[in-house]
């Protein structure tokens, strides 16, 4: 071997092994930033799983500082290969990849013989309006397919930041609408027992449906039965609630990155971030008037047992105000509609995970349906922390809780 070829081995070797070094110590030291409480099942794994996550947006930072990729692109591309099985349909199930106004959808129909129209499902996957995919949540549409015996029809909306609010609703409400006009004759599914549900960002799109749908008063048969609330984020107007201060640094869903999402999903403009998070962003007449629907006072007594502190936030800055003001409307923030359009609502299943900043979200929310008369079943995962259900069939990656957290949304299914 010649020396030069030599010598340029052993340079590439020791920039990859610079890099590779580099690359754990920014993981190890994100990985110091984060808390796994003592009551999460499986920590290691948690903490694992974390540490993937951090070292791919990291490895996307550094291709698009050299200009190889984009790094949201590049995130997506990864946890899409890392959780994308592509496997055939099981026997029973048939899925089929089509179109509703415009919409990409996948539906999973179960082809054992039925005596009456079965129900449906529209699912809105989670991932901050950002990420997510009907690929990432095929194993959670088939699961529930089959173990409920129902149709499921699996939404591809369009994303953020290349598409901003309202884009999401908007394809979220179409997709919907064409699957109740066409549900009888097409998929033989009885448009009066189709529910609308999601998780994380697809329970804020489910209830913001569900909502707009209400306002509409059309036919009945433009109106889900139910709305599946899988720990939905259902507010920009405090980030300062219990569980946003108990579980700031917990996996997969950080404080300061739940606001990061919504404001690309607002508008792009993350420069009132931290105004956001200290609340400087609500006006004082405003702030005023959430009180009453997201006061701690309306919480269990154990959600603020440990690691709350009320947080005064009696000032706010105009200007903050003016970039997020939509943020604060219900096509956003549902949790803060008017009493007369959260009565109109359909009755709900809520899911909560006591470690998670949305944790509250969906406790408030409860008692805002329950206060007006809308029956709610709520299942709460005690050893639970945001994103579980994401984990179902995922093999060593999956958790305890999973299983029982997905089969109490199947059980509600099969209620309606």
């Amino acid at each position: 071997m010649e020396l030069s070829t030599a010598i340029l081995i052993t340079g590439a070797a020791a920039l990859f092994a610079a890099f590779l070094l580099m690359l754990i110590g920014i993981v190890y030291s994100e990985l110091m930033n984060s808390e796994i409480p003592p009551g999460v099942s499986n920590p290691g794994r948690l903490r694992f799983i974390h540490g993937v996550l951090v070292g791919i947006a990291i490895v996307g930072r550094i291709l698009e500082k050299l200009g190889l990729c984009n790094q949201l692109g590049f995130t997506r591309w990864f946890t899409s290969w890392l959780l994308i099985k592509n496997k055939p349909a099981p026997p029973g199930l048939r899925i089929k990849d089509l179109t509703f106004a415009n919409v990409p959808v996948r539906v999973y129909e179960p082809t054992a013989p039925s005596d009456t129209k079965r129900r449906g499902l529209v699912y809105l996957h989670g991932g901050g309006w950002m990420m997510g995919s009907i690929d990432s949540y095929d194993e959670l549409c088939r699961y529930i397919a089959t173990e409920s015996d129902t149709t499921v029809v699996s939404v591809g909306y369009r994303l953020a930041p290349e598409h901003r609010y309202p884009t999401q609703l908007d394809d979220c409400q179409a997709a919907t609408c064409h699957f109740l006009q066409v549900a009888d004759k097409d998929f033989g599914v009885d448009p009066r027992r189709v529910a609308v549900g999601g998780d994380s960002a697809g329970g804020n799109l489910t209830a913001a449906l569900c909502q707009r749908l209400a306002e509409k008063e059309e036919h009945p048969l433009t109106s889900p039965c139910a709305q599946i609330l899988i720990y939905p984020v259902l507010q920009m107007a405090d980030f300062n609630l219990p569980s946003y201060q108990q579980n700031h640094s917990v996996p997969v869903l950080f404080r300061d990155r739940m606001v990061f999402y919504y404001l690309h999903y607002l508008n792009g403009d993350t420069s009132v971030a931290e105004d956001v998070l200290e609340g400087n962003h609500v006006p004082v007449d405003l702030k005023l008037k959430y009180r009453k629907w997201l006061s701690p006072d309306r919480l269990p007594t154990e959600c603020k047992a440990c690691g709350f502190h009320p947080k005064v936030m009696n000032s706010h800055d105009g200007e903050v105000y003016d970039i997020i003001k939509t943020g604060l409307e219900p096509g956003i923030s549902p949790l803060l509609a008017e009493d007369a359009i959260i009565r109109k609502m359909p009755p709900a299943f809520i899911l909560t995970c006591e470690y998670d900043v949305l944790r509250d979200d969906g406790i408030l929310f409860k008692r805002r349906l329950e206060d007006l008369g809308i029956p709610v079943s709520w299942y709460h995962v005690s050893d639970g922390f945001h994103g579980i259900v994401s984990f179902m069939d995922q093999g060593w990656l999956s958790f305890p809780s999973t299983k029982p957290a997905v089969n109490s949304i199947v059980n509600y299914v099969k209620t309606l």
